[in-house]
């Protein structure tokens, strides 16, 4: 008998840690569909294909621009982004480095890439979300990239443009 209840608490032991202990999801796997999705979002803004590059924004999803005031959700960036994809090309990102990052249950993930732009590296940053079998882009970030070295000569240009902005945000 005591062999038994023993041969039971272990089993119960093994199945208890089979379901506690979170498994790994395939990170190598889910790496490549994020950067695959990631690339081929870019790579649509590039060829001005509205459809592709929105369809990877999650519904209520948001973009945040280089400007201050570019906080957009998906329909109004859409909307704002419209006219540049209808001229027929948006804008070219070419990512020169990324690094994606997984949560624990593996339905988020996020990361970080610079980036080859028209306005030379710049970084994005983002999350995304697992809805189904599919990522979406849930939260984009886009950020222009300064040397330390020329920061105090940019000031000066930045502070006709956003003191105002930050005035009243103070308020």
């Amino acid at each position: 008998m005591k062999k038994f209840t023993l041969f039971c608490s272990a089993a119960s032991l093994v199945v208890t840690l089979f379901v506690l202990i979170p498994r790994d999801t395939n990170t190598a796997d889910e790496t490549k569909a994020i950067n695959t999705l990631l690339d081929n979002w870019h790579s649509a803004a590039a060829k001005a294909d509205y459809n592709a590059y929105f369809d990877k924004i999650a519904t209520d999803g948001h973009y945040i621009g280089t400007d201050a005031a570019e906080v957009w959700d998906k329909k109004a960036f859409s909307t704002f982004s419209k006219p540049y994809f209808d001229k027929g090309k948006a804008w070219d990102f070419k990512a020169l480095e990324r690094h994606v990052y997984f949560s624990k249950d593996g339905k988020t993930a996020w990361f970080d890439e610079l980036l080859d732009t028209w306005m030379k590296a710049c970084r994005g940053s983002g999350v995304l979300e697992k809805e189904g079998n599919q990522w979406k882009i849930k939260h984009y970030v886009l950020s222009v990239t300064m040397p330390n070295e020329v920061i105090d000569e940019i000031i000066p240009i930045k502070a006709k443009y956003e003191d105002t902005v930050i005035e009243k945000l103070r308020k």
